[in-house]
């Protein structure tokens, strides 16, 4: 598969029949902002720094800096430490380590980020929006499995000196579970569902300004007084746990997606797009596997090419180890690095 330039990608689409596009980003985006601060290695790096014996002792005995393959393998053990008849004590020792694990994730997420959006340069962010546009004015959709707020950042400021051109889907109207706007709708909080028909910004794995309580999915914002990582520090200290999906095989990933109704409908969307999908610093690991049947069921459709993004000769050598996971009729290759997304 020979490898094409991010250039050659548009004007093969732009050739192409259907010249519908949309983009699916992974933790490459945000590495490609700054990668002393979007890695695994990163966050766990912080984690190790603070003083928390426990989590060092995880990722020592691990051999691993990666926060996912550590959460699974803890519910694997607690699985079948309970299938043994372990003590209850013991059970409940590995589980809670496990949740201990991704609030240092949170915690994480929140230091390492850039403490607020003017951070970012304002070139840097036009730039940004600019590339996500392009996929927008052609009626695409942006599938994100980032959970991190960078996104969040460009779409926000983007739309503060620019008319609305990106919807993920919130507002200020609250829908019961009959549709109904209800009175919620008088508090000053984004919720989900009610513009989700314009909708063409998807979490797929959720994101951290979003909370879910078992009725209502709402939007943390920021305002003149807390930046967006203080408002949800301050919600999180009030017991509530941002929406998103990390650690875990494929399977527990889906099931996380199908129990929540926004990260369905956001699944549900990938899983009927129709024209070319690209893909943008998401290496499609063994525990991708329910991304890659989200789009082989639009493949079955109407999804015609996809063209995906490599940083290195190492992931071109792994996309193609598993090309024939992938039911689109055209598969191409592109190299990264050509795509100007921030500088």
């Amino acid at each position: 598969m020979s490898l094409l330039t991010y250039n050659e990608v548009t004007k093969k689409i732009a050739e192409s029949r259907n010249k519908r596009k949309h983009l699916l980003i992974g933790n490459g985006f945000s590495i490609a902002y700054d990668k002393n601060i979007f890695t695994y290695d990163a966050l766990s790096k912080f984690v190790e720094d603070a003083q928390n014996d426990l989590l060092k002792k995880l990722f020592r005995i691990n051999e691993t800096r990666n926060f996912e393959q550590i959460m699974r393998q803890l519910d694997i053990t607690a699985k079948l430490i309970k299938e043994f008849e372990a003590e209850d004590a013991l059970v409940e020792k590995i589980v809670s380590t496990s949740i201990v694990l991704k609030e240092s994730l949170i915690e994480a997420i929140e230091k390492l980020h850039p403490e607020h959006v003017f951070k970012i340069k304002e070139e840097e962010i036009k730039m940004c929006a600019s590339f996500i546009m392009d996929f927008v004015r052609s009626f695409g959709y942006i599938f994100s499995t980032n959970y991190d707020i960078l996104l969040y950042w460009v779409l926000m400021k983007h739309g503060e000196k620019n008319s609305f051109d990106f919807s993920d889907g919130f507002g200020r109207d609250a829908l019961d579970e009959d549709g109904n706007v209800t009175n919620q709708q008088k508090k000053p909080e984004l919720y989900w569902g009610k513009y989700m028909d314009t909708q063409n910004i998807f979490f797929l794995h959720g994101s951290l300004p979003l909370f879910y309580n078992g009725v209502y999915l709402t939007k943390e914002t920021y305002d003149n007084k807390k930046t967006i990582l203080e408002n949800i520090t301050k919600r999180m200290d009030r017991g509530s746990f941002p929406l998103f999906v990390t650690g875990g095989t494929y399977r527990e990933k889906l099931n996380q997606i199908l129990l929540n109704p926004y990260l369905r409908f956001c699944y549900d969307n990938l899983s009927d797009i129709e024209g070319s999908l690209v893909t943008f610093g998401f290496n499609f690991g063994q525990n991708d596997q329910h991304i890659i049947n989200a789009i082989n069921r639009s493949a079955a459709n109407s999804l015609s090419s996809i063209y995906i993004g490599v940083y290195s000769k190492e992931d071109q050598e792994h996309i193609k180890a598993i090309h024939h996971k992938f039911k689109c009729k055209n598969i191409y290759l592109f190299d990264a690095q050509t795509a100007k997304i921030w500088r």
